[in-house]
């Protein structure tokens, strides 16, 4: 097999293709199947630094890891960078070339998008045995299928078999199935084989009439029932929540109490990026990690975090409106822990001169760091390395600011006042040394009995995750039938649904 491949639709955003698309991987791979993801155009704040500088999704990064490949720009050509309701930053090849609104994005431009696209298909397809490509949204947005690069599009150009996911725990996955492949046009139709439900609670018997009814409706069969299950939400695009150990933790959940208890709460700022910094936190026993949005809610936390963001003006006057920035300046005079990361590093310094992102000109930081940031019209991408707190650590850095830092004690590429840190870097605190290191920082500097756990490997937690994707897959779908449509294409004589049919 050589060239072969799958589009994972959905029928909703968060139906679970993403998951679903790194469990493909992580099966095909166990099977000696060279295989690598492909999402065409992404839009999302969570992305990565490829080693060879090119910016990407981070979901697009963990896929090519449950695939067991190097992430590459080709995996995700183009990436969509929100900056506020109506336009985004659009990142080609992973470099940003431009912003543009939602109306001039699928205008004109999106069109134009399709020939690199299909052409880093190909090259994928040239050097692996399947390429496991993602959709995003619904196939079935009529309104945008003029211009589609990434769901419909790409499966007709490729002539690629689309498995359909749909969420049961929402409701309505039956009507959305039908209602997903009767909107389509023939010659999309044509390449829908079959559907996936996903997040099944119960006795699947029960389910199974139902399921024999949608094959009577549509000529399509479905592939599999995945199971509802827990800690499953890796590197997502948008939901505020961190996953590992099988839990969920918002910011509506009581962190518990104790001295061997570390709490963190994560400040949910406007377009927050690259959350998934915290998951690392979440993965060591005894740290309970929430989002928050209220000063309150900062009163009981052991850290405050201030993460990244795509707006670090915009940030800036949410955290004073809510009256965050006068609770974690509090907490800063009293030598209670505060962490800002790369956007939130940049809102801690003294001063930010913007005239790219928010074009807002100077504005006041909090003035926690001695820093003075400076927003470039380039945009930094990197993979950097070092040591810090006396252990090795690496990371990566997406950002336009440029800091000028003052004073303070150096910390990775940033500086650190009494209990303040702050740095470009993202994915840090995945090295597990230095996260240690740091978490005995926090705690001292708390007044907590935390110990963090000696053996604690957050690369370890995360290949049993996707693993746990790889055993979904072949327990629960039918990876006969799924082989054979990544090896030979979409079947034959599937029938057409005409709009409105019952």
């Amino acid at each position: 097999m050589r060239g072969g491949g799958l589009l994972v639709a959905g029928t909703t955003s968060d139906a679970g293709k993403s998951v679903v698309t790194a469990g493909i991987c992580r099966w095909l791979v166990r099977q000696g199947v060279r295989v690598a993801p492909f999402k065409g155009q992404n839009m999302s704040l969570n992305s990565f630094v490829t080693r060879e500088g090119a910016e990407i999704g981070r979901a697009q990064a963990m896929q090519a890891q449950a695939a067991r490949v190097e992430p590459t720009a080709l995996m995700n050509p183009v990436l969509l960078k929100p900056g506020s309701d109506r336009s985004s930053q659009v990142v080609l090849m992973g470099r940003p070339v431009g912003e543009l609104s939602a109306r001039g994005y699928h205008g004109g431009k999106q069109r134009e998008l399709l020939e690199p696209v299909l052409d880093c298909l190909q090259r994928l397809r040239d050097s692996y045995d399947a390429v496991i490509c993602e959709g995003a949204g619904s196939p079935a947005e009529i309104n945008l299928r003029r211009t589609d690069i990434v769901n419909m599009g790409i499966a007709r150009a490729a002539r690629f078999p689309v498995l359909v996911v749909g969420d049961i725990d929402r409701g309505g996955v039956f009507a959305q199935f039908f209602g997903t492949t009767a909107l389509l046009a023939p010659e999309d139709q044509e390449l829908v084989a079959g559907y996936l439900v996903n997040k099944f609670r119960g006795d699947v018997t029960l389910l199974e009439p139902g399921l024999d009814m949608l094959l009577g409706l549509t000529g399509r069969r479905t592939f599999g029932v995945l199971p509802y299950a827990h800690g499953l939400g890796i590197d997502e695009e948008d939901g505020l929540r961190v996953s590992l150990r099988g839990t969920v933790r918002e910011s509506v959940v009581a962190p518990p109490v104790g001295e061997d208890v570390l709490r963190v709460a994560v400040c949910a700022v406007p377009l927050m990026s690259n959350f998934t910094d915290v998951d690392a936190l979440a993965a060591e026993p005894g740290v309970v990690v929430r989002f928050v949005d209220r000063p309150e809610e900062l009163v009981d936390a052991d850290l405050v975090v201030v993460p990244g963001t795509r707006g670090t003006v915009r940030a800036l006057a949410w955290l004073r409106e809510r009256g965050l920035a006068d609770a974690i300046a509090r907490r800063a005079a009293e030598g209670r822990p505060v962490l800002g990361i790369c956007g939130g590093f940049q809102a801690l310094g003294e001063r930010i001169e913007d005239d790219v992102e928010s074009r807002a000109g100077e504005v006041a930081g909090l003035g926690l760091l001695p820093v003075r940031v400076r927003f470039a019209p380039e945009k930094t991408l990197a993979r950097p390395a070092g040591e810090a707190l006396g252990e090795r650590v690496e990371g990566y850095e997406i950002h336009h600011g440029v800091a000028d830092v003052r004073g303070g004690e150096p910390f990775l590429d940033g500086c650190r006042v009494g209990a303040v840190w702050g740095t470009h870097w993202h994915g840090s605190l995945e090295s597990d040394g230095f996260r240690r290191a740091f978490l005995r920082d926090v705690a001292a500097a708390a007044g907590r009995r935390f110990v963090p756990a000696p053996d604690t490997s957050f690369g370890a937690l995360r290949e049993e995750q996707l693993d746990r994707l790889g055993d979904l897959i072949e327990e629960h779908a039918d990876t006969d039938a799924l082989w054979k449509l990544i090896e030979a294409g979409p079947p034959a004589g599937l029938p057409f649904l005409p709009p409105g049919a019952p």
